[in-house]
Protein backbone atom coordinates (compact mmCIF):
# COMPACT_ATOMS: atom_id res chain seq x y z
CA UNK A 1 0.00 0.00 0.00
CA UNK A 2 1.16 3.39 -0.43
CA UNK A 3 2.83 5.76 2.19
CA UNK A 4 0.17 8.16 1.86
CA UNK A 5 -3.26 8.49 -0.15
CA UNK A 6 -3.41 10.58 -2.85
CA UNK A 7 -5.67 13.46 -1.57
CA UNK A 8 -3.47 13.73 1.43
CA UNK A 9 -0.32 14.08 -1.09
CA UNK A 10 -2.18 17.09 -3.01
CA UNK A 11 -2.69 18.69 0.29
CA UNK A 12 1.39 18.68 1.01
CA UNK A 13 1.67 20.34 -2.39
CA UNK A 14 -0.19 22.73 -1.94
CA UNK A 15 2.26 23.79 1.37
CA UNK A 16 4.51 24.65 -0.76
CA UNK A 17 5.07 27.98 -2.49
CA UNK A 18 6.76 27.62 -5.82
CA UNK A 19 7.58 24.44 -8.03
CA UNK A 20 11.43 24.06 -7.05
CA UNK A 21 10.21 23.11 -3.56
CA UNK A 22 7.43 20.76 -4.96
CA UNK A 23 9.84 18.95 -7.58
CA UNK A 24 12.23 18.68 -4.12
CA UNK A 25 9.48 16.82 -2.54
CA UNK A 26 8.66 14.70 -5.62
CA UNK A 27 12.64 14.06 -4.86
CA UNK A 28 12.20 13.05 -1.01
CA UNK A 29 9.26 10.80 -2.32
CA UNK A 30 11.23 8.88 -4.64
CA UNK A 31 14.44 8.71 -1.25
CA UNK A 32 11.64 7.48 1.03
CA UNK A 33 10.62 4.70 -1.56
CA UNK A 34 11.17 1.07 -0.28
CA UNK A 35 13.89 -1.32 -1.49
CA UNK A 36 12.95 -2.66 -4.80
CA UNK A 37 14.54 -6.02 -4.90
CA UNK A 38 17.29 -6.37 -7.74
CA UNK A 39 15.37 -9.83 -8.70
CA UNK A 40 12.55 -7.81 -9.90
CA UNK A 41 14.62 -5.78 -12.46
CA UNK A 42 14.45 -7.57 -15.70
CA UNK A 43 13.28 -7.10 -19.25
CA UNK A 44 9.48 -8.38 -17.90
CA UNK A 45 9.18 -5.24 -15.37
CA UNK A 46 11.18 -2.50 -17.49
CA UNK A 47 8.97 -0.10 -18.57
CA UNK A 48 9.63 1.22 -22.06
CA UNK A 49 9.45 4.56 -23.02
CA UNK A 50 11.50 6.26 -20.44
CA UNK A 51 14.59 8.29 -20.25
CA UNK A 52 15.73 7.04 -17.41
CA UNK A 53 15.42 3.28 -16.26
CA UNK A 54 12.10 2.40 -14.59
CA UNK A 55 10.63 -1.02 -13.43
CA UNK A 56 7.42 -1.79 -11.82
CA UNK A 57 6.02 -5.09 -11.03
CA UNK A 58 2.71 -5.84 -9.98
CA UNK A 59 1.18 -8.01 -6.96
CA UNK A 60 -2.71 -9.20 -7.68
CA UNK A 61 -5.10 -10.19 -4.88
CA UNK A 62 -8.57 -11.77 -6.07
CA UNK A 63 -9.65 -12.30 -9.79
CA UNK A 64 -11.54 -10.33 -12.79
CA UNK A 65 -12.20 -6.51 -12.17
CA UNK A 66 -12.47 -6.64 -8.17
CA UNK A 67 -8.83 -7.97 -8.28
CA UNK A 68 -7.07 -5.70 -5.78
CA UNK A 69 -3.40 -4.51 -7.97
CA UNK A 70 -1.14 -3.10 -5.66
CA UNK A 71 2.67 -2.06 -7.67
CA UNK A 72 5.76 -1.55 -6.54
CA UNK A 73 8.85 -0.05 -8.44
CA UNK A 74 11.80 1.42 -9.18
CA UNK A 75 14.15 3.76 -10.87
CA UNK A 76 17.96 5.41 -11.41
CA UNK A 77 16.49 8.92 -10.91
CA UNK A 78 15.16 9.97 -7.50
CA UNK A 79 12.69 12.40 -9.75
CA UNK A 80 11.20 9.43 -11.41
CA UNK A 81 10.61 7.08 -8.21
CA UNK A 82 9.22 10.12 -6.68
CA UNK A 83 7.23 9.91 -9.48
CA UNK A 84 6.13 6.30 -8.58
CA UNK A 85 5.29 6.84 -5.55
CA UNK A 86 3.22 9.60 -6.94
CA UNK A 87 1.23 7.02 -8.74
CA UNK A 88 1.02 4.59 -5.92
CA UNK A 89 -0.33 7.28 -3.92
CA UNK A 90 -3.10 7.36 -6.85
CA UNK A 91 -3.76 3.39 -7.95
CA UNK A 92 -2.07 0.98 -5.89
CA UNK A 93 -4.41 -0.44 -3.34
CA UNK A 94 -7.27 -0.03 -5.30
CA UNK A 95 -9.11 -2.26 -8.11
CA UNK A 96 -8.56 -2.99 -11.78
CA UNK A 97 -12.23 -1.38 -12.54
CA UNK A 98 -11.11 1.47 -9.88
CA UNK A 99 -7.90 2.14 -11.56
CA UNK A 100 -9.29 1.94 -14.97
CA UNK A 101 -12.29 4.51 -14.01
CA UNK A 102 -9.85 6.99 -12.98
CA UNK A 103 -9.28 9.88 -14.79
CA UNK A 104 -5.31 9.77 -13.96
CA UNK A 105 -4.66 13.12 -16.13
CA UNK A 106 -7.17 14.81 -14.30
CA UNK A 107 -5.85 13.67 -11.16
CA UNK A 108 -2.79 14.68 -11.29
CA UNK A 109 -3.45 17.89 -12.58
CA UNK A 110 -4.83 18.78 -9.07
CA UNK A 111 -0.83 18.87 -8.44
CA UNK A 112 -0.42 20.57 -11.79
CA UNK A 113 2.62 18.57 -12.72
CA UNK A 114 2.96 17.58 -16.12
CA UNK A 115 3.11 21.67 -16.61
CA UNK A 116 6.32 21.48 -14.73
CA UNK A 117 8.24 18.36 -16.55
CA UNK A 118 10.31 18.47 -19.22
CA UNK A 119 8.87 16.28 -21.95
CA UNK A 120 10.92 13.18 -21.58
CA UNK A 121 9.62 13.23 -18.27
CA UNK A 122 6.07 13.29 -18.99
CA UNK A 123 6.61 11.18 -22.04
CA UNK A 124 8.30 8.65 -19.00
CA UNK A 125 5.33 9.08 -16.71
CA UNK A 126 2.83 8.64 -19.43
CA UNK A 127 4.52 5.15 -19.81
CA UNK A 128 4.06 4.20 -16.43
CA UNK A 129 0.80 5.16 -17.13
CA UNK A 130 -0.19 3.20 -19.24
CA UNK A 131 1.83 -0.10 -17.62
CA UNK A 132 -0.37 -0.13 -14.95
CA UNK A 133 -3.55 0.19 -16.76
CA UNK A 134 -2.23 -2.65 -18.80
CA UNK A 135 -1.58 -4.62 -15.38
CA UNK A 136 -5.04 -3.75 -15.14
CA UNK A 137 -6.82 -4.28 -18.29
CA UNK A 138 -5.33 -8.23 -18.03
CA UNK A 139 -7.92 -8.73 -14.88
CA UNK A 140 -11.68 -7.16 -16.72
Amino acid sequence: MPAQDFDELVENFELFDDWEERYRYVIDLGKQMPEFPEALKTDSTLVEGCVSRVWLNEKISGDGPSAVIEFSGDSDAFIVKGLISVLQSLLSGKTARDILDTDIQQQLSRIDLSAHLSPQRSNGLNAMVERIKGFAETRV
